[in-house]
């Protein structure tokens, strides 16, 4: 009964995460401030929309767990600036120390606040191949943060994790039982997802989008996106939903806007190649159903013309 009050308070507040609204925490570089989704996790939901100089890089959301006897982050932001003013969130409903902090992926908002997190003596997880991805890409990822974040950039360098794994990571911290686990491919390479089976509650990490239209990267792999989604993500039977990107929801809403998106999309690039479309064409296939989503204007036909590349060899 206690968690369907929460879940039915969750669905009933507004969905406010907008691209349309610049910030809304003005008194700090947080896009939001803190939500307790269910007791002692908290999550700073960002914007849905592309990071800008408004709302500091913060367009994924920063979430955190107080165990008892520490507080783990799960993303640690997209620059010190960030990474700094969710301390002083977290400082401000606890006394607990920080132990550890979890990069989602390796990508800037995930990783690039990591460097503020390690100066203060704490390890930051992350998976293998996020890891090898951050590194590769973190010069580019660092200068394109600059060039948005201006002033708020400042201090912060690409720092990558201290500490890797490849499938799971296992965690007992005070009364947490923790799961940090990689169920498989899908948005990009590494993301992982924090489970807390005993609370039913999935950070999803960019496995799971509803406010937002989930992008798809040149290395992504819909058809696996799929499969991870369907044979491990979903069975896991989660009752509350963290996602990457936008408000805490359910499963329900996470499977409408990103799995049956992507089997959408893969259904109307498979029947424009079966009718001899060509890739100028499949940028246009009709996705006006998911067009009410955020960043749907920018990522719409990207992900049609990925989409037909991926499929046109399968």
């Amino acid at each position: 009964m206690i968690r369907s009050a929460i879940l039915c308070t969750l669905l009933a507040a507004p969905a406010v995460a907008s691209e349309d609204i610049p910030d809304q925490y003005p008194q700090s570089v947080l896009y939001e401030k803190p939500v307790e989704v269910i007791p002692n996790v908290f999550s700073a939901i960002g914007a849905t929309a592309p990071p800008t100089y408004e709302n500091a890089g913060h367009n994924n959301n920063l979430s955190f767990i107080i165990t008892g006897d520490g507080v783990i982050v799960v993303n640690a932001g997209a620059n010190v600036a960030l990474s700094r003013a969710l301390h002083d969130e977290i400082k401000a409903v606890t006394d607990q120390p920080v132990k550890l902090v979890i990069n989602e992926n390796g990508q800037g908002h995930a990783m690039l606040g990591n460097s503020y997190w390690v100066e203060q003596g704490i390890d930051v997880l992350a998976h293998v191949d996020a890891a090898e991805e951050f590194e590769e890409y973190s010069y580019q990822i660092l200068e394109g943060m600059k060039r948005y974040a201006r002033e708020n950039s400042e201090g912060t360098v690409a720092q990558g994790p201290t500490i890797t794994f490849e499938d799971e990571y296992i965690i007992d911290m005070g009364d947490m039982h923790i799961e940090v686990l990689h169920l498989g491919p899908a948005h990009s390479p590494g993301d992982i997802q924090v489970w807390l089976p005993e609370q039913k509650l999935m950070l999803a990490g960019d496995l799971a989008f509803h406010e937002r239209m989930p992008p798809i990267f040149t290395e992504t792999c819909t058809s696996c996106w799929v499969e991870t989604w369907e044979n491990k993500f979903e069975p896991m039977g989660a009752l509350y939903v963290i996602p990457g990107h936008g408000h805490p929801t359910n499963m329900d809403q996470v499977r409408r806007y990103t799995h049956d998106y992507l089997t959408y999309l893969r259904g109307k690039i498979g029947e424009h190649l079966e009718n001899g479309g060509t890739l100028d064409d499949a940028y246009y296939v009709d996705q006006s159903p998911y067009a009410h989503l955020d960043t749907f204007e920018e990522l719409a036909t990207k992900n049609a013309g990925v989409v037909f590349a991926e499929m046109e060899f399968e």
